[in-house]
Order: structure tokens, then sequence, then C-alpha cells
């Protein structure tokens, strides 16, 4: 098994749903040990950040709802202590209350 640390970052997330990170559907399982969302504007928004089970979106589970970030603020969705288990083509989903104003920062663990 191979093991790859990775890092993806999507810049001007804004009120439609962006994905910010899509394990892929080769029989891997992705960890996902940091999402870290950025506001960029010069007011406070929420966000909403959300996985989605399988490619067809089979089920979805919220990891946040219409949390506020201050202006020039982030907050960590995941990190520290928590992480996030992705089986094959699951995907993490990010929207904001504001057009172009999220910057999106996912670090992960590959297992192929």
């Amino acid at each position: 098994m191979a093991n790859n640390f990775k890092v993806s970052v999507v810049a001007g997330v804004g009120t439609s749903p962006a994905s910010a990170y899509t394990c892929p559907s080769n029989s891997t399982e992705t960890t996902i040990i940091g999402l870290s969302l950025a506001n960029i504007t010069t007011s406070q928004i929420t966000v909403s950040a959300h996985v989605s089970i399988g490619a067809a979106g089979d089920g979805v589970a919220r990891l946040v709802k219409d949390a506020p970030i201050p202006a020039g603020s982030s907050l960590v969705v995941v990190g520290g202590d928590q992480k996030l288990v992705l089986n094959n083509a699951d995907h993490v989903m990010i929207t904001s209350s504001a057009a172009s104003s999220v910057d999106v920062v996912t670090s992960y663990l590959e297992i192929s």
C-alpha cells in the first residue's frame, strides 16, 4: 500500500457548492487531516461544509452548517485530533454566503 501526503487548494469559493476534495475511485481511501476555510473578504460570511457519499452523492453528512467567519479570519473544520475518512468517490463540498469569498486548503493522506 502506498501512502502519499498531499494538499489541495481551492480559491474563491462562493455561493455554489464547490468540491474541496474528491477521493479517487480507484480503490483509494483518504484521511483528511486538515480542512481550513479562510474568509478573504472585508465582511463576515457564513460557510457550510458537507461530505457526499459516492460519485452519485448517495448520502450527505454535514460537517458544519452556516458557521460564521469574521472578515480576515479562518475556520478549521478538520484538524488537530479530528480526522475524516473518505472512501472511493466520496467528496467534500464547501459553500459560502457570499460570492468568491472563501479559500479552502485541504491536507490529506491518500492510501492506495
